[in-house]
């Protein structure tokens, strides 16, 4: 399984621009820390990094609606 760093853009429509893949999580964390410096401050897309066994599983996961966990005094 490898770790796929992707850039999001949520506008207009919700855009996955692959960046790079690595073998490794240090690699990968490193390399993801760098992008998300270089960001520019008013940028509305986002750098995230995915743990998956090929590119379209990837793609998949980010892609998936999470649900919200149960709050506080949500009985």
């Amino acid at each position: 399984m490898h770790y796929f760093i992707y850039r999001i853009i949520e506008r207009p429509i919700r855009q996955l621009e692959k960046l790079e893949q690595h073998a490794t999580y240090r690699d990968a964390s490193a390399r993801l820390k760098e992008l998300r410096k270089e960001l520019p401050s008013g940028s509305t897309a986002t750098v995230r990094m995915i743990h998956a066994a090929n590119e379209l599983l990837a793609e998949d996961l980010l892609n998936e609606v999470r649900v919200a966990g149960p709050q506080l005094g949500d009985d």
